[in-house]
């Protein structure tokens, strides 16, 4: 490579360096000051462009007027003739006196020329054009030996080779034209210097809602504080964003306080179950340390007694689990369409969004397995069905063990060879027992994570098993609830509706 390219290849990085350099300083100006710097810009080209439009315009004119006072103020061309005849030229070296200013000269077609009054100026092509007829008239500019500059109109004289020109100094002009520039730039500096102070004006009051939004977020990441909200004012963009901002941190402190108490309640839970399993562990442990055995059938209790409470975390636990997993995000249905073309169809256009493992489904098909399942779980009661087809988008799994969570809690709560009775007609799922039921005050509780009833605080569970059955309903875009009978008989029924259609959509068959 030779020295002269690797001077080349040098200064193009130099001066990428520094474009780059320029830019990144152009972007880390703060935004007002990007705003106000596009405003003064853009107001600074319109005035430069006005005002330099107005200066030619106005430099134009003024040359015109001085243009037809030359054509006004024409000289004798007789007496200019006779005065070169006679030989009474002035001298280029001592200019004729003239008040006015004004310069007279006679130009002859070889480019030479003689002085009548004023100073000597310079002859142009066009006043020798004129000399020899080939122009009528010449209008331009001319420089006199000092510097001056003239306006001058060179005209022929009749019958002679000659032409006079008539010239008209042009400072006053200049001078004008001078002032004009000035009071141009003043007055557009002004313009642009308040331009500039109004788009920082502009950007500070536009970018006030910013700036809240830009304190709340870095309080936030400060202070872990998710209870600030931004005030929201008018509908523009910057009222949606802060709209959107105030429903994250809503959300975001909702699921804080919800992962909360989901840690709290799963310690409260799991504490029960593991003191009593660690007494009883520690029982067997100190019998086995001492040598001194415990009777058989004590230890066959706490042996049993351990079993019982391993099998109960390892519901907690698989609840637990269950409860972790993301949820889909439901939409109400715009119409009430129970057909297989309806809104509510598996597979129709409208419904909810299903869960990332749903699927087509015979929900009478799940509440069979369900029923199986459950059945062992009462041994002493009636379980009696009467299902029609139905056909859902869910996740079958959830499904199922939701629909197993209502039958263990009317077994649960059933007396001892009574009966539970699981009816699914038009998507309406109703299974109910025969125990003493639920009080009206405690229904709003019972879907509730780790609620249980004080009447039930005794028997075995850990107040999961609703909880997972609304959510796993409410993900599906149906509903559940609890409620008394309408005979006003004994017992509860619990009552959970799914969208669907009583037969599969063509195009995607049940699983």
């Amino acid at each position: 490579m030779s020295l002269g390219s690797d001077h080349t290849g040098r200064g193009v990085r130099t001066a990428l360096f520094r474009l780059r350099r320029g830019g990144a300083r152009a972007v880390s100006m703060p935004l007002r000051g990007r705003l106000a710097l596009l405003a003064a810009t853009t107001v600074a080209l319109a005035v430069a462009a006005c005002a330099l439009a107005c200066w030619f315009l106005v430099r134009a004119q003024l040359l015109s007027s001085l243009d037809d006072s030359l054509r006004d103020n024409s000289v004798a061309p007789g007496a200019v003739v006779d005065r070169v005849q006679s030989g009474q030229c002035t001298p280029p070296d001592q200019p004729a006196p003239n008040p006015f200013g004004a310069t007279v000269q006679v130009v002859d077609p070889s480019g030479g020329n003689c002085v009548i009054v004023g100073r000597k100026l310079d002859v142009a092509d066009a006043d020798v054009r004129v000399a020899e007829r080939r122009h009528g008239e010449a209008l331009h500019t001319a420089r006199a030996s000092d510097g001056t500059e003239y306006r001058v109109r060179t005209t022929p004289v009749a019958g002679t080779g000659l032409a006079v020109s008539v010239a008209r100094p042009m400072a006053e002009l200049q001078e004008s034209l001078r002032k004009l520039a000035l009071i141009l730039t003043l007055v557009g500096g002004a313009g642009v210097l308040g331009a500039a102070g109004a788009g920082v004006a502009l950007a500070r009051a536009g970018l006030r809602p910013v700036d809240r939004l830009t304190g709340a977020v870095e309080h936030i990441a400060r202070t872990e504080d998710l209870a600030v909200r931004i005030p929201v004012d008018g509908h523009d963009e910057i009222a949606r964003l802060s709209r959107s901002f105030n429903a994250m941190t809503e959300a975001l402190a909702s699921s804080r306080e919800l992962q909360q108490q989901l840690i709290a309640d799963a310690g409260h839970e799991l504490r029960t179950p593991l003191t009593s399993l660690r007494t009883n562990i520690d029982l067997l442990v100190r019998s086995e340390e001492t040598g001194r055995a415990l009777p058989e059938e004590d230890r066959r209790e706490l042996l049993s007694s351990v079993q019982a409470q391993m099998a109960e975390l390892a519901e907690l636990i698989g609840d637990l689990q269950e409860l972790s997993r993301p949820q889909a995000v439901p939409h109400a249905a715009e119409g009430e369409g129970a057909g297989p073309g309806g809104p509510n169809a598996p597979g129709g256009p409208g419904g909810s969004v299903a869960p990332p493992r749903a699927a087509v489904v015979g929900l009478h098909e799940v509440v069979e397995r369900a029923v199986e399942r459950a059945r062992p779980r009462g041994p002493r009661l009636t379980l009696t069905t009467d299902l029609a087809p139905w056909y859902v988008r869910a996740d079958a799994a959830a499904l199922e063990r939701s629909v197993v969570n209502l039958l263990d809690n009317a077994l649960k709560f059933s007396p001892e060879g009574g009966s539970v009775h699981v009816v699914l007609r038009d998507g309406v799922l109703t299974v109910r027992d025969q125990g003493p039921g639920v009080p009206a005050d405690e229904i709003p509780h019972v879907f509730d994570r780790f609620w249980r009833s004080p009447s039930a605080r005794s028997l075995p569970g850990s107040g999961l098993g609703l909880s997972i059955v609304a959510r796993t309903v409410r993900q599906s875009g149906g509903e559940v609830r609890l409620q008394r009978p309408a005979d006003g008989g004994p017992g509860t029924e619990a009552v959970l509706r799914l969208p669907g259609a009583p037969t599969p959509p063509p195009s995607e068959p049940p699983r």
